[in-house]
């Protein structure tokens, strides 16, 4: 195949990639395509994200009052059951809100309160928390379990969809400095189908984790701070 012509099939994959889990599908069709420069396709591809351009973060600041109830001053929850907001990717924030708003994802306190969300609130507050620094977790864990779930961690590949050091990207999350409490729910979740608006990507990574496992990641991911 040409450069030219992979660049043709690369822009008509990019144009299927503006929306949900975008990145996730885009490999996956090169992969199947058999597209020799795949990663002047992944380019294109990661060009097609939407950025949150209207968003307005001083606005954010103002509409995130009503959030601090749970998720603390600043995004920075003080309570396990609930994440830290602060540093997250700023696509994943609007994105979850979305989910949220349209169903895709449930939860008795978030649902209600993002059904009244417009979408320029959803972008403003995905700006206003991106921006903010979050503060360290406890992490009550001994290094033997640490150090298990690094081992996890690289034996299931985490950081090809994470990143280095559990910080995230575009719509894949930050993890790192998360709650292990947190980490360790929705990791049970995706494993039991609870919760799916991942594309299945996660319920595929999980399907196969134990408990131990699963605690040990968390442990692992939420030090890293």
């Amino acid at each position: 195949m040409t450069v030219a012509m992979t660049a043709v099939s690369g822009a008509a994959l990019a144009s299927r990639c503006t929306g949900r889990r975008a990145m996730h599908r885009c490999v996956a069709l090169l992969w199947l395509a058999g597209i020799a420069s795949r990663w002047l396709a992944v380019g294109l591809c990661a060009a097609a994200l939407s950025t949150l351009a209207h968003a307005d973060a001083e606005a954010g600041k103002a509409k995130a009052q009503v959030c601090a109830a749970c998720h603390g001053p600043l995004g920075n929850s003080t309570n396990p059951d609930y994440p830290i907001l602060a540093g997250q990717t700023q696509r994943y924030l609007y994105l979850e809100l979305k989910d949220f708003k349209e169903g895709r994802r449930s939860d008795p306190r978030m649902s209600p309160i993002a059904a009244t969300l417009s979408r320029e609130d959803m972008q403003d507050l995905a700006d206003y928390f991106s921006q903010q620094r979050p503060a360290p977790v406890k992490v009550d864990a001994d290094a033997a379990s640490i150090d298990a779930g690094k081992r996890k961690a690289a034996e299931v590949l985490c950081t090809m969809c994470h990143l280095g050091g559990f910080i995230g990207q575009n719509e894949i999350p930050r993890v790192a400095g998360q709650y292990p409490q947190y980490i360790a729910k929705q990791l049970r979740d995706f494993r039991s189908h609870t919760r799916t608006n991942d594309a299945g990507n996660m319920t595929s990574v999980t399907r196969n984790l134990s408990d131990d496992d699963i605690r040990n990641l968390a442990a692992y991911v939420a030090s890293l701070q």
